[in-house]
Protein backbone atom coordinates (compact mmCIF):
# COMPACT_ATOMS: atom_id res chain seq x y z
CA UNK A 1 0.00 0.00 0.00
CA UNK A 2 1.30 3.12 -1.22
CA UNK A 3 1.89 5.93 1.03
CA UNK A 4 1.00 9.31 0.25
CA UNK A 5 3.63 11.83 0.35
CA UNK A 6 3.58 14.66 2.45
CA UNK A 7 2.48 17.64 0.22
CA UNK A 8 -0.62 15.27 -1.27
CA UNK A 9 -1.45 14.76 2.83
CA UNK A 10 -1.22 18.47 3.35
CA UNK A 11 -3.64 18.77 -0.25
CA UNK A 12 -6.54 16.00 1.34
CA UNK A 13 -6.39 17.93 4.73
CA UNK A 14 -6.95 21.35 3.01
CA UNK A 15 -9.55 20.47 0.96
CA UNK A 16 -11.35 18.98 4.08
CA UNK A 17 -11.00 22.02 5.51
CA UNK A 18 -12.32 24.10 2.98
CA UNK A 19 -15.54 21.80 2.86
CA UNK A 20 -16.11 21.79 6.38
CA UNK A 21 -15.39 25.80 6.62
CA UNK A 22 -17.88 26.58 3.96
CA UNK A 23 -20.78 24.27 5.36
CA UNK A 24 -20.30 25.80 8.69
CA UNK A 25 -20.68 29.67 6.86
CA UNK A 26 -22.93 28.57 4.20
CA UNK A 27 -25.42 27.07 6.90
CA UNK A 28 -25.44 30.08 8.74
CA UNK A 29 -26.17 32.06 5.53
CA UNK A 30 -29.00 29.37 4.50
CA UNK A 31 -31.00 29.55 7.63
CA UNK A 32 -31.14 33.54 7.56
CA UNK A 33 -32.64 32.93 3.85
CA UNK A 34 -35.53 30.69 5.11
CA UNK A 35 -35.92 32.87 8.23
CA UNK A 36 -36.47 35.55 5.57
CA UNK A 37 -39.29 33.50 4.48
CA UNK A 38 -40.95 32.18 7.19
CA UNK A 39 -40.83 34.34 10.30
CA UNK A 40 -38.54 37.96 10.03
CA UNK A 41 -42.01 39.55 8.44
CA UNK A 42 -44.44 38.96 11.04
CA UNK A 43 -41.49 39.50 13.86
CA UNK A 44 -39.66 42.15 12.93
CA UNK A 45 -41.76 44.04 10.17
CA UNK A 46 -45.19 43.71 12.14
CA UNK A 47 -46.35 47.17 10.78
CA UNK A 48 -46.22 46.44 7.31
CA UNK A 49 -48.85 43.76 5.47
CA UNK A 50 -47.89 40.28 5.60
CA UNK A 51 -47.04 40.33 1.17
CA UNK A 52 -45.13 43.67 2.35
CA UNK A 53 -43.56 41.70 5.24
CA UNK A 54 -42.20 39.11 2.99
CA UNK A 55 -40.58 41.69 0.40
CA UNK A 56 -39.09 43.66 2.94
CA UNK A 57 -37.92 40.39 4.95
CA UNK A 58 -36.63 39.56 1.72
CA UNK A 59 -34.82 42.95 1.09
CA UNK A 60 -32.58 42.48 4.61
CA UNK A 61 -31.67 39.19 3.22
CA UNK A 62 -30.28 41.05 0.06
CA UNK A 63 -28.42 43.77 2.47
CA UNK A 64 -26.01 40.89 3.30
CA UNK A 65 -25.02 40.56 -0.31
CA UNK A 66 -24.78 44.52 -0.52
CA UNK A 67 -22.08 43.86 1.74
CA UNK A 68 -20.29 40.91 0.35
CA UNK A 69 -17.66 42.98 -1.92
CA UNK A 70 -16.43 45.02 1.12
CA UNK A 71 -16.15 42.04 2.88
CA UNK A 72 -14.27 40.67 -0.44
CA UNK A 73 -11.92 43.22 -0.59
CA UNK A 74 -11.16 43.49 3.76
CA UNK A 75 -10.21 39.77 3.66
CA UNK A 76 -9.05 39.76 0.16
CA UNK A 77 -6.36 42.10 1.21
CA UNK A 78 -5.28 40.17 4.20
CA UNK A 79 -5.41 36.65 2.17
CA UNK A 80 -3.10 38.05 -0.50
CA UNK A 81 -0.80 39.86 1.72
CA UNK A 82 -0.62 38.05 4.77
CA UNK A 83 -2.35 34.64 4.02
CA UNK A 84 -5.47 32.41 2.92
CA UNK A 85 -5.14 30.98 6.72
CA UNK A 86 -5.31 33.74 8.73
CA UNK A 87 -8.14 35.43 6.54
CA UNK A 88 -10.31 32.22 6.58
CA UNK A 89 -10.12 31.46 10.16
CA UNK A 90 -11.42 35.13 11.13
CA UNK A 91 -14.31 35.15 8.52
CA UNK A 92 -15.37 31.86 10.25
CA UNK A 93 -14.98 33.24 13.66
CA UNK A 94 -17.37 36.25 12.58
CA UNK A 95 -20.17 34.48 11.03
CA UNK A 96 -20.71 32.59 14.06
CA UNK A 97 -20.61 35.12 16.42
CA UNK A 98 -23.29 37.22 14.36
CA UNK A 99 -24.97 34.11 13.69
CA UNK A 100 -25.66 33.03 16.95
CA UNK A 101 -26.12 37.10 17.96
CA UNK A 102 -29.55 36.61 15.26
CA UNK A 103 -30.69 33.90 17.43
CA UNK A 104 -30.71 35.98 21.19
CA UNK A 105 -32.27 38.90 19.06
CA UNK A 106 -35.31 40.61 20.82
CA UNK A 107 -37.91 40.82 18.41
CA UNK A 108 -40.10 44.26 17.37
CA UNK A 109 -42.72 43.53 19.82
CA UNK A 110 -39.83 43.46 22.47
CA UNK A 111 -37.62 46.28 21.62
CA UNK A 112 -39.55 48.18 18.27
CA UNK A 113 -37.96 49.48 15.82
CA UNK A 114 -34.44 48.24 16.96
CA UNK A 115 -35.33 44.93 16.28
CA UNK A 116 -35.05 45.48 12.71
CA UNK A 117 -31.93 47.92 12.73
CA UNK A 118 -30.39 45.19 14.36
CA UNK A 119 -31.20 42.32 12.23
CA UNK A 120 -30.14 44.75 9.39
CA UNK A 121 -26.66 45.17 11.33
CA UNK A 122 -26.07 41.75 11.72
CA UNK A 123 -26.81 40.68 8.65
CA UNK A 124 -24.39 42.95 6.92
CA UNK A 125 -21.92 41.28 8.99
CA UNK A 126 -22.51 38.06 7.92
CA UNK A 127 -22.43 39.54 4.08
CA UNK A 128 -18.83 40.94 4.97
CA UNK A 129 -17.88 37.72 6.19
CA UNK A 130 -19.44 35.35 3.53
CA UNK A 131 -17.42 38.09 1.35
CA UNK A 132 -14.52 36.88 2.45
CA UNK A 133 -14.72 32.83 3.01
CA UNK A 134 -15.76 31.91 -0.28
CA UNK A 135 -12.62 33.05 -2.16
CA UNK A 136 -9.94 31.92 0.80
CA UNK A 137 -11.85 28.15 0.93
CA UNK A 138 -11.63 28.10 -2.86
CA UNK A 139 -7.77 28.97 -2.73
CA UNK A 140 -6.69 26.75 0.01
CA UNK A 141 -8.10 24.02 -1.45
CA UNK A 142 -6.76 24.51 -5.55
CA UNK A 143 -3.78 26.25 -4.25
CA UNK A 144 -2.83 23.07 -2.33
CA UNK A 145 -3.51 21.42 -5.56
CA UNK A 146 -1.64 20.10 -9.00
CA UNK A 147 -2.38 22.62 -11.39
CA UNK A 148 -4.45 19.98 -13.51
CA UNK A 149 -6.87 18.93 -10.62
CA UNK A 150 -7.66 22.58 -9.93
CA UNK A 151 -11.01 22.30 -11.42
CA UNK A 152 -11.55 18.97 -8.86
CA UNK A 153 -9.72 20.58 -6.11
CA UNK A 154 -12.35 23.35 -6.33
CA UNK A 155 -15.43 20.97 -5.57
CA UNK A 156 -14.34 20.48 -2.29
CA UNK A 157 -15.09 24.21 -1.34
CA UNK A 158 -18.31 24.58 -3.41
CA UNK A 159 -19.61 20.68 -1.65
CA UNK A 160 -20.31 23.26 1.42
CA UNK A 161 -22.86 24.87 -0.21
CA UNK A 162 -25.30 21.50 -0.50
CA UNK A 163 -23.97 20.20 3.10
CA UNK A 164 -24.69 23.33 4.39
CA UNK A 165 -27.99 23.93 2.75
CA UNK A 166 -28.97 20.78 4.44
CA UNK A 167 -28.56 21.04 7.63
CA UNK A 168 -30.13 24.33 7.56
CA UNK A 169 -33.62 22.98 6.03
CA UNK A 170 -33.36 20.32 8.07
CA UNK A 171 -32.84 22.31 11.14
CA UNK A 172 -35.99 24.58 10.38
CA UNK A 173 -37.91 21.30 8.90
CA UNK A 174 -37.70 19.70 12.60
CA UNK A 175 -38.18 23.14 13.90
CA UNK A 176 -41.44 24.05 12.08
CA UNK A 177 -42.83 20.93 13.77
CA UNK A 178 -43.63 22.90 16.70
CA UNK A 179 -46.79 24.49 17.07
CA UNK A 180 -47.24 28.26 15.69
CA UNK A 181 -46.65 29.97 19.02
CA UNK A 182 -43.57 27.88 19.68
CA UNK A 183 -42.48 28.18 16.27
CA UNK A 184 -42.49 31.78 16.38
CA UNK A 185 -41.54 32.37 19.89
CA UNK A 186 -38.56 30.34 20.31
CA UNK A 187 -38.29 27.51 17.91
CA UNK A 188 -36.95 29.42 14.86
CA UNK A 189 -34.35 30.64 16.99
CA UNK A 190 -32.34 26.90 17.63
CA UNK A 191 -31.19 26.85 14.32
CA UNK A 192 -29.34 29.86 14.46
CA UNK A 193 -27.94 29.20 18.29
CA UNK A 194 -26.07 25.49 17.03
CA UNK A 195 -24.12 27.45 14.73
CA UNK A 196 -21.79 27.71 17.90
CA UNK A 197 -21.08 24.15 17.86
CA UNK A 198 -20.50 24.05 14.06
CA UNK A 199 -17.63 26.91 14.43
CA UNK A 200 -15.84 25.15 17.10
CA UNK A 201 -15.68 22.35 14.93
CA UNK A 202 -15.06 24.25 11.82
CA UNK A 203 -12.19 26.54 13.60
CA UNK A 204 -10.28 23.29 14.76
CA UNK A 205 -9.55 21.62 11.53
CA UNK A 206 -8.80 25.45 10.01
CA UNK A 207 -6.36 25.47 12.60
CA UNK A 208 -4.96 22.74 11.70
CA UNK A 209 -4.04 23.58 7.76
CA UNK A 210 -1.11 24.76 6.50
CA UNK A 211 -0.60 28.04 4.26
CA UNK A 212 -0.99 27.98 0.97
CA UNK A 213 2.23 26.98 -1.10
CA UNK A 214 1.79 29.53 -3.76
CA UNK A 215 1.13 32.69 -1.22
CA UNK A 216 4.39 31.29 0.89
CA UNK A 217 6.94 31.91 -2.58
CA UNK A 218 5.72 34.68 -3.07
CA UNK A 219 5.93 36.15 0.46
CA UNK A 220 9.81 34.53 -0.05
CA UNK A 221 10.26 36.78 -2.95
CA UNK A 222 8.40 39.67 -1.71
CA UNK A 223 6.26 39.93 -4.47
CA UNK A 224 2.88 40.28 -2.95
CA UNK A 225 0.56 42.92 -3.83
CA UNK A 226 0.94 46.54 -1.96
CA UNK A 227 -2.94 46.72 -2.62
CA UNK A 228 -4.38 44.14 -4.47
CA UNK A 229 -7.92 45.91 -5.00
CA UNK A 230 -6.16 48.73 -6.77
CA UNK A 231 -4.26 46.37 -9.01
CA UNK A 232 -7.71 44.33 -9.52
CA UNK A 233 -9.60 46.98 -10.92
CA UNK A 234 -6.50 48.45 -12.87
CA UNK A 235 -5.03 45.18 -14.67
CA UNK A 236 -8.00 42.44 -14.05
CA UNK A 237 -11.06 44.19 -14.36
CA UNK A 238 -12.61 42.43 -17.42
CA UNK A 239 -11.75 39.31 -15.75
CA UNK A 240 -14.10 40.61 -12.36
CA UNK A 241 -16.78 41.20 -15.07
CA UNK A 242 -17.20 37.78 -16.99
CA UNK A 243 -16.37 36.50 -13.17
CA UNK A 244 -19.50 38.10 -12.11
CA UNK A 245 -21.55 37.28 -15.32
CA UNK A 246 -20.37 33.64 -15.06
CA UNK A 247 -21.47 33.37 -11.10
CA UNK A 248 -24.95 34.59 -11.39
CA UNK A 249 -26.90 31.42 -11.70
CA UNK A 250 -24.76 29.69 -8.68
CA UNK A 251 -27.16 32.66 -6.45
CA UNK A 252 -29.91 33.04 -8.62
CA UNK A 253 -31.05 29.40 -8.88
CA UNK A 254 -30.44 28.57 -5.59
CA UNK A 255 -32.40 31.77 -4.02
CA UNK A 256 -34.90 30.88 -6.39
CA UNK A 257 -35.20 27.66 -5.36
CA UNK A 258 -35.36 27.89 -1.48
CA UNK A 259 -36.03 31.45 0.16
CA UNK A 260 -38.14 32.42 -3.25
CA UNK A 261 -40.00 29.25 -3.52
CA UNK A 262 -40.38 28.50 0.02
CA UNK A 263 -42.11 31.78 0.67
CA UNK A 264 -44.13 31.42 -2.72
CA UNK A 265 -45.08 27.81 -1.58
CA UNK A 266 -46.23 28.69 1.96
CA UNK A 267 -47.91 31.84 1.36
CA UNK A 268 -49.51 31.50 -2.48
CA UNK A 269 -49.89 28.15 -2.71
CA UNK A 270 -51.49 26.82 0.61
CA UNK A 271 -47.77 24.19 1.53
CA UNK A 272 -47.22 23.35 5.12
CA UNK A 273 -44.14 25.18 6.05
CA UNK A 274 -42.77 21.29 6.77
CA UNK A 275 -43.89 19.99 3.91
CA UNK A 276 -42.13 22.55 1.48
CA UNK A 277 -39.20 22.22 3.37
CA UNK A 278 -38.92 18.59 2.99
CA UNK A 279 -39.08 19.22 -1.07
CA UNK A 280 -35.92 21.86 -0.36
CA UNK A 281 -34.26 19.12 1.55
CA UNK A 282 -34.42 16.39 -1.02
CA UNK A 283 -33.05 18.89 -3.62
CA UNK A 284 -30.77 19.64 -1.52
CA UNK A 285 -29.19 15.93 -0.62
CA UNK A 286 -29.54 15.48 -4.25
CA UNK A 287 -27.61 18.44 -4.72
CA UNK A 288 -24.68 17.09 -2.68
CA UNK A 289 -24.83 13.30 -4.63
CA UNK A 290 -24.71 14.93 -7.58
CA UNK A 291 -22.72 18.12 -7.75
CA UNK A 292 -19.24 16.50 -7.83
CA UNK A 293 -20.27 14.56 -11.04
CA UNK A 294 -19.48 18.02 -13.25
CA UNK A 295 -16.41 18.91 -11.80
CA UNK A 296 -15.41 15.27 -12.38
CA UNK A 297 -16.89 15.66 -16.49
CA UNK A 298 -14.75 18.94 -16.96
CA UNK A 299 -11.94 17.53 -16.02
CA UNK A 300 -12.10 14.55 -18.15
CA UNK A 301 -13.98 16.09 -21.15
CA UNK A 302 -13.28 19.74 -21.31
CA UNK A 303 -14.45 22.71 -19.13
CA UNK A 304 -16.06 24.45 -21.93
CA UNK A 305 -18.11 21.66 -23.46
CA UNK A 306 -19.62 20.76 -20.34
CA UNK A 307 -20.15 23.87 -18.58
CA UNK A 308 -22.08 24.52 -21.96
CA UNK A 309 -24.28 21.70 -22.17
CA UNK A 310 -25.41 21.77 -18.55
CA UNK A 311 -26.71 25.65 -18.45
CA UNK A 312 -28.21 24.74 -21.67
CA UNK A 313 -30.15 21.78 -19.75
CA UNK A 314 -31.02 24.26 -17.20
CA UNK A 315 -33.21 26.07 -19.66
CA UNK A 316 -36.47 23.96 -19.48
CA UNK A 317 -36.20 22.49 -16.42
CA UNK A 318 -36.22 26.09 -15.03
CA UNK A 319 -39.59 26.82 -16.00
CA UNK A 320 -40.60 23.14 -15.36
CA UNK A 321 -40.04 23.03 -11.89
CA UNK A 322 -41.94 26.47 -11.04
CA UNK A 323 -45.14 24.38 -13.35
CA UNK A 324 -45.01 21.37 -11.52
CA UNK A 325 -44.59 23.50 -7.85
CA UNK A 326 -47.88 25.21 -8.80
CA UNK A 327 -50.04 22.23 -9.34
CA UNK A 328 -49.55 22.18 -5.34
CA UNK A 329 -48.52 18.03 -5.38
CA UNK A 330 -46.00 17.41 -3.02
CA UNK A 331 -44.46 14.98 -5.03
CA UNK A 332 -44.93 16.70 -8.87
CA UNK A 333 -42.87 19.49 -6.43
CA UNK A 334 -39.55 17.49 -5.52
CA UNK A 335 -39.72 16.16 -9.35
CA UNK A 336 -39.58 19.36 -10.22
CA UNK A 337 -37.37 21.03 -7.66
CA UNK A 338 -34.79 17.68 -8.33
CA UNK A 339 -34.51 17.89 -12.05
CA UNK A 340 -33.76 21.91 -12.51
CA UNK A 341 -31.02 21.06 -9.56
CA UNK A 342 -28.92 18.54 -11.52
CA UNK A 343 -27.57 20.73 -13.88
CA UNK A 344 -26.73 23.63 -12.04
CA UNK A 345 -25.43 22.45 -9.65
CA UNK A 346 -23.07 20.38 -11.68
CA UNK A 347 -22.16 23.73 -13.51
CA UNK A 348 -21.97 25.07 -9.63
CA UNK A 349 -19.23 22.47 -8.91
CA UNK A 350 -16.93 23.44 -11.86
CA UNK A 351 -17.02 27.50 -10.94
CA UNK A 352 -14.51 27.83 -8.22
CA UNK A 353 -11.84 25.80 -10.35
CA UNK A 354 -12.50 28.21 -13.25
CA UNK A 355 -12.14 31.80 -11.37
CA UNK A 356 -9.21 30.53 -9.47
CA UNK A 357 -7.32 29.77 -12.79
CA UNK A 358 -8.49 32.94 -14.16
CA UNK A 359 -6.25 35.26 -11.93
CA UNK A 360 -2.72 35.70 -11.11
CA UNK A 361 -1.80 34.54 -7.40
CA UNK A 362 -0.71 37.30 -5.77
CA UNK A 363 -4.14 39.23 -6.44
CA UNK A 364 -6.13 35.92 -6.91
CA UNK A 365 -8.31 36.26 -3.29
CA UNK A 366 -9.24 39.60 -3.70
CA UNK A 367 -10.39 38.72 -7.64
CA UNK A 368 -12.27 36.00 -7.61
CA UNK A 369 -13.86 37.22 -3.98
CA UNK A 370 -14.87 40.26 -5.91
CA UNK A 371 -16.03 38.35 -8.69
CA UNK A 372 -18.63 36.02 -6.56
CA UNK A 373 -19.37 38.39 -4.04
CA UNK A 374 -20.57 41.74 -6.59
CA UNK A 375 -22.22 39.05 -8.47
CA UNK A 376 -24.39 38.27 -5.58
CA UNK A 377 -25.02 42.26 -4.81
CA UNK A 378 -26.32 42.98 -8.21
CA UNK A 379 -27.41 39.35 -10.26
CA UNK A 380 -27.75 36.77 -7.21
CA UNK A 381 -28.85 38.42 -3.56
CA UNK A 382 -31.49 40.47 -5.65
CA UNK A 383 -33.30 37.14 -6.91
CA UNK A 384 -36.07 36.72 -3.60
CA UNK A 385 -37.07 40.26 -3.71
CA UNK A 386 -37.42 40.71 -7.45
CA UNK A 387 -38.85 37.45 -8.26
CA UNK A 388 -41.32 38.74 -4.56
CA UNK A 389 -41.65 41.88 -6.48
CA UNK A 390 -43.00 40.50 -9.86
CA UNK A 391 -45.15 38.13 -8.46
CA UNK A 392 -47.30 41.23 -6.65
CA UNK A 393 -47.18 43.08 -9.16
CA UNK A 394 -48.52 41.01 -12.13
CA UNK A 395 -50.11 38.01 -9.65
CA UNK A 396 -48.74 35.44 -12.34
CA UNK A 397 -45.21 33.21 -12.02
CA UNK A 398 -44.96 33.85 -15.84
CA UNK A 399 -43.06 37.00 -15.00
CA UNK A 400 -40.64 35.27 -12.49
CA UNK A 401 -39.99 32.09 -14.92
CA UNK A 402 -38.48 34.64 -17.67
CA UNK A 403 -36.21 36.69 -14.87
CA UNK A 404 -35.04 33.27 -13.98
CA UNK A 405 -34.17 31.66 -17.36
CA UNK A 406 -32.18 35.01 -17.89
CA UNK A 407 -30.31 34.54 -15.58
CA UNK A 408 -29.06 31.06 -16.96
CA UNK A 409 -28.31 32.68 -20.38
CA UNK A 410 -25.87 35.52 -18.67
CA UNK A 411 -24.20 32.89 -16.89
CA UNK A 412 -23.81 30.88 -20.09
CA UNK A 413 -22.29 33.55 -21.87
CA UNK A 414 -20.69 35.13 -19.04
CA UNK A 415 -18.73 31.33 -18.44
CA UNK A 416 -17.92 31.17 -21.85
CA UNK A 417 -16.14 34.02 -22.30
CA UNK A 418 -14.43 34.27 -19.05
CA UNK A 419 -12.92 30.74 -20.51
CA UNK A 420 -12.05 31.91 -23.57
CA UNK A 421 -10.64 35.08 -22.30
CA UNK A 422 -8.34 33.19 -20.09
CA UNK A 423 -6.82 30.69 -22.74
CA UNK A 424 -6.48 33.65 -24.87
CA UNK A 425 -4.32 35.10 -22.11
CA UNK A 426 -2.55 31.88 -21.34
CA UNK A 427 -1.44 31.83 -24.98
CA UNK A 428 0.24 35.57 -24.30
CA UNK A 429 3.99 36.41 -23.40
CA UNK A 430 3.81 36.33 -19.59
CA UNK A 431 4.13 39.34 -17.60
CA UNK A 432 7.43 39.47 -15.99
CA UNK A 433 7.66 38.89 -12.46
CA UNK A 434 6.85 41.95 -10.40
CA UNK A 435 10.13 43.62 -8.78
CA UNK A 436 10.06 43.10 -4.91
CA UNK A 437 9.09 46.36 -3.29
CA UNK A 438 12.46 47.80 -1.77
CA UNK A 439 12.99 48.28 2.34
Amino acid sequence: MSRLRPDERMGRKAGMASFVGTTVEWYDFYIYGTASALVFGPLFFPAVSPAMGVLVSFATFWVGFVARPVGGVIFGHLGDRVGRKNALITTLLLMGVTTVGIGLLPTYSAIGMAAPVLLVLFRVVQGLAVGGEWGGAVLIATEHAHQSRGILFGAFAQQGSPAGKILATLSFALASGLPDEQFFSWGWRVPFLVSALLVVVGLVIRLRIEESPEVARLRERGATARFPVVEVFRNHTALVVLGMLACTIAFSATYFKTTFAVSWATAELGFEREDFLTVVLIAAISQFLVQPFGALLANRYGVRRVVTVLLIAELPVMPLMFVLISTGSWGLSVLGMVLATVPHVMFYSTLAGILAASFPARVRYTGISLSYALCGTVLGGTAPMVGQALLTASGSIVPVVGYALLTVLISLFGTRALLAYTARRATERPAPEPVPEQK
